[in-house]
């Protein structure tokens, strides 16, 4: 028996790889990869590496065994067709027997153009029969704190989410939540609502950036439109550019509050606070 990690070597899956190996000896441990040179750590340290890509259905032919737990992280490449690639992945389980197969998707109050591919990946799960879990994941804090240059450089948070509130969590707190379900009992067939225990503003963003790097940041809320524009310009193809803009509308609605307490639950502590992921920012 084994859990196996797609995604392995992304910045989620390296979090879910890294806790596991705090839980279980590494022999149990399968991280699917598609550049096996970029997990040569995880290897050195007695991870099992299988290569495989979504793209590539026929590298997935017997990758899984009977009794395997597989942590499903969604892919990332827009463009290339997700829920195609993700069924690859569920099939390829099916055929195996795994006993779990849990899927990092969107929350289920998210209506914007983001969370389609993975509503429509659990529709795939859950016509396959396979025991589930979906890890309706929130949005992450370092989707902000990674992305702090410009607001650095013109003292400026520049979202179109209006008064708009979001329960993020840290990638880590999302990882952990993740590893509980891959570890423990009882979680087939299960849906979590995941999101940081205390959703924030952007104005608040804006302040907590004050706060901590001792100069006037501001929040600046632009129409949608204006967002798209500013993230081509910043060479986003305009397909990703419109989505997450998209999702600045729905933040605007209340569709990113999360308040299902299911992360905190799921992981026995308290999620990260933003203040914190800004700090780590900081100092990054």
């Amino acid at each position: 028996m084994s859990i196996v990690v797609t995604g392995a070597t992304g910045h989620l899956g390296r979090h879910v790889v890294e806790q596991l190996l705090e839980k279980v000896p590494a022999e149990q441990i399968t991280a699917v990869v598609r550049d096996e040179a970029k997990a040569a750590d995880l290897a050195a340290r007695g991870v099992r590496l299988a290569v495989a890509d979504y793209n590539t259905p026929e590298t997935f032919d017997g990758l899984f065994a009977a009794g395997d737990k597989v942590l499903l992280i969604s892919g990332n490449e827009f463009d290339k067709g997700r829920v195609g690639q993700h069924t690859v992945v569920i099939e390829a389980a099916k055929a195996a027997g795994v006993a779990l197969l849990a899927y990092t998707s969107a929350p289920g109050s998210l209506t914007a153009a983001l969370a389609d591919d993975h509503r429509a990946t659990e529709q795939v799960l859950l016509a396959s029969g396979l025991p589930y879990s979906l890890l309706r994941n929130g949005w992450y804090h370092e989707n902000y704190t990674e992305n702090l240059a410009p607001v650095l450089e013109h003292n400026a948070v520049v979202q179109a989410a209006g008064d708009g509130r979001v329960s993020s969590a840290s990638r880590a707190d999302y990882a952990a939540a993740a590893v509980a379900v891959l570890t423990g009992e009882g979680h087939e067939n299960t849906t979590y609502e995941l999101g940081g225990d205390e959703a924030w503003s952007f104005a608040e963003y804006a302040a907590e950036l004050s706060r901590q790097t001792g100069r006037e940041i501001v929040y600046n809320p632009v129409p949608v439109e204006a967002l798209t524009g500013i993230l081509t310009g910043a060479g986003l193809p305009a397909p990703l550019a419109g989505v997450l803009a998209g999702v600045d509308a729905s933040i605007e609605k209340g569709e990113l509050v999360v308040s299902s307490g299911d992360l905190s639950r799921l992981i026995g502590r308290p999620t990260t606070p933003l203040a914190e992921a800004v700090t780590a920012a900081l100092k990054g």
